[in-house]
């Protein structure tokens, strides 16, 4: 018996098996292959062939199939064993989350502001940034995007801060992509804020986000609640920052004028948002330049209070970057020392995101552990490790540690229990329900007379799910009815990212999560939810995805979703999705889309093949059904030619999105997770 695979064995002792029914077709029987159909050559495994074979010619088919599988159990324990020397002694996963250079870049920026002094780790970034810099001077928000304006204003003004002279040729070949594309005041407005913190932007041309909405009771129409998580976990501490408008001054030396475009004009919000907003903003302008004084001070000290109840143990706020940057500057311009056991508690939360090699050192804008581990767990049960494995188990008694069990803001619309799971070490605030989905999908497949406490977590963590599913039947991330999209037309939010709507693809999640714990499409949550995607389904049969790329992603999704919740493979709308599926099929036989689909939908399923986004598309077709199509067969062949040899794959594309056409995450996991899964659902799907 083979040591990773465990109980269960392998395709190969399976097929043993079958050889004995292969034997009888010598006396005029016809043979059967693990699908109930007829054997044959490699060519229907890998052609999709129907052809049928009997006689003779079946024990020679069976050693070609045979030959087939044990490529695929190759691939898988290569696979396996390469992720089982990544685990880390505590039973969990985690990997890389890279983004792009603003984090190390504005983490450079706080630094200088807080006067603290890190010349070797300065340097190391420094190193980091200068290697990721393009040929043509720009720095990008993912891979092959052609440079984006932000970013590279962001690494220049780092890179000049820490030192780097502007003559120097990467300075040189910065400042020519950053002029060609309009200058500083075309970028995007937390980057002009930041600038603004060092008098190289006016704060009068910064849109406004007044103190005093922290002030507002969330029974209001419009209070900070009807902001997403991460927006509210930012914002209230940027308000604070705002309202004071510090300048820090600069010497010449560090100054970015230069990057001025000679007759460029601030931005006019009227010309992309409603003229009612632009008002609310003039309002806001003259509102924050003459407050009433005992409004400010009460905003602001409810702003503080609300920052420090916010704060985790460990030192993070909400577990990602912007609120723990901002949270740190609010207290620091509030007078708060460096010393102060909450500042040491921020800056040591900063540091833990940061991480070095070769390449020099970078900071993460969020660390992904309970994402990570559930989906390292649930692709090697699926690849056919024993969930009785002691790694395996040891990584489901970690995920039971890590349920959330504490309130957060999600209660301000929602009086149920707390069970869920969040994305990062530290984040009891924030748990999410597309974690929380998967969590419960893996450590459903563990057995509860060995897992202790694993039957109360399930219950907890599954109504705490269906308890966030929003009015309309979708479910979101982190809230239930964040639905006030309006608030992404405001001229502060140039990013589109203030609230948390409902979306396919955590739908699907939570769908797949309850097939799994045993509802059906009778449920009445499962029949609003599958209404729900069926209104968002394209016309072209995909769905589109929030929070990874993208349209494959959704299409994934939505259709694991459904099957496992009971409905029909065979259903018009869902054949819709799966022959859009096979369309976007490449040559070499994997998939692959672009982030440009988020800003151009014609782009949609199109793009370089990458290992996840072929796994997201295999496990589409499996899941329908569609295992023997020559579409699968030739996706399964892409990821065994692509595989190293060390059982892992390479993907520079990044296919994680963090806000759709303007952040977008490369998870280091996603590459040998998501393929090893496809595998084996693959095998298993054979086997039945």
């Amino acid at each position: 018996m083979n040591p990773i695979r465990g109980k269960r064995g392998s395709a190969a002792d399976f097929l043993e098996e079958e050889y004995q029914w292969e034997n009888l077709a010598d006396h005029g029987e016809s043979g059967r292959t693990p699908g109930g159909g007829h054997p044959a050559a490699l060519k229907e495994y890998e052609a999709g062939s129907a052809t049928e074979h009997t006689g003779h010619h079946c024990v020679h088919h069976l050693g070609v199939r045979n030959s087939w599988l044990r490529k695929i159990e190759k691939a898988i324990d290569n696979a396996c064993g390469q992720l089982f020397k990544t685990q880390y002694e505590d039973g969990y996963w985690w990997s890389e989350l890279e983004s792009n250079v603003t984090i190390t870049s504005e983490y450079i920026m706080l630094l200088y502001l807080l006067e603290v002094s890190r010349p070797e780790q300065q340097k190391s970034m420094v190193k980091y940034l200068l290697n990721q810099q393009r040929p043509d001077g720009s720095w990008g928000l993912y891979y092959g995007d052609g440079g984006n304006l932000s970013t590279t204003i962001e690494a220049y003004f780092a890179l000049k801060l820490a030192g780097e002279h502007c003559e120097s040729e990467p300075m040189r070949r910065a400042r020519e992509f950053i002029l060609s594309k309009g200058g500083i005041e075309s970028a995007r407005v937390f980057t002009k804020i930041w600038l603004a913190l060092f008098s190289q932007y006016d704060w009068d041309k910064v849109p406004s986000m007044p103190v005093e909405l922290v002030l507002l009771p969330s029974s209001l129409y419009f209070n900070i609640y009807e902001f997403s998580s991460w927006a509210r976990g930012t914002v209230v501490p940027l308000s604070i920052v705002m309202s004071i408008r510090p300048r820090c001054p600069l010497p010449a030396k560090c100054s970015i004028k230069e990057l001025y475009v000679p007759g460029s004009k601030h931005k006019n919000f009227a010309s992309c948002t409603h003229k009612l907003f632009f008002l609310f903003d003039r309002i806001a302008k003259a509102f924050e330049r003459r407050p009433v004084p005992s409004l400010r001070n009460k905003a602001v000290q409810a702003a503080e209070t609300w920052v420090l109840d916010h704060q985790e143990d460990s030192g993070d706020w909400g577990g990602i970057q912007p609120p723990m940057v901002y949270s740190v500057l609010a207290l620091y311009y509030l007078g708060y020392p460096l010393d102060h056991e909450v500042i040491v508690k921020g800056i040591k939360a900063l540091d833990a995101f940061c991480m070095e090699d070769e390449e020099g050192t970078r900071m993460q804008s969020c660390v992904s552990p309970v994402w990570d581990t559930a989906l390292t767990v649930l692709s090697m049960l699926d690849a056919g490790v024993a969930a009785e494995h002691p790694g395996l188990e040891k990584a489901g008694r970690w995920l039971l540690e890590n349920q959330v069990l504490t309130g957060g803001d999600w209660q301000i619309k929602n009086d149920s229990l707390p069970g869920g799971w969040a994305f990062e070490f530290y984040n009891t605030r924030y748990p999410d329900v597309d974690d929380s989905a998967v969590v419960l999908s893996t450590l459903n497949r563990f057995n509860a007379e060995r897992v202790e406490g694993l039957e109360f977590a399930k219950c907890r963590g599954m109504e705490w799910c269906l308890s966030m599913q929003s009015s309309n039947g979708g479910w979101a991330a982190f809230d239930k009815d964040n639905t006030l999209e309006i608030l992404n037309r405001i001229p502060f939010a140039d990013q589109e990212a203030m609230v948390d709507y409902p979306t396919a693809d955590v739908t699907g999640r939570v769908l797949e999560a309850m097939g799994y714990l045993g509802y059906d499409g009778s449920h009445p949550r499962a029949r609003k939810a599958i209404q729900f995607l069926k209104k968002r389904q394209e016309r072209d049969g995909c769905w589109w995805g929030r929070w990874g790329v993208n349209y494959i992603y959704g299409t994934w999704s939505v259709l694991k979703g459904l099957i496992s919740i009971g409905e029909d493979p065979r259903a018009a709308y869902i054949r819709a999705a799966v022959r859009w599926v096979k369309d976007h099929q490449n040559s070499d036989g994997g998939w692959g889309e672009t982030c440009e689909s988020y800003e151009n939908p014609e782009l949609r399923g199109q793009g370089p093949s990458t290992p996840s986004q072929t796994a997201w598309a295999l496990m589409s077709l499996i899941a329908c059904g569609e295992m023997k199509s020559q579409e699968a067969s030739r996706g399964i062949q892409y990821l065994l030619r692509t595989q190293k040899r060390d059982g892992t794959w390479e993907e520079l594309h990044f296919t994680g999105t963090g806000f759709p056409k303007h952040f977008y995450i490369r998870y280091h996991n996603y590459r040998n997770c998501f393929p090893l899964m496809a595998l084996g659902q693959y095998l298993r799907a054979l086997e039945r």
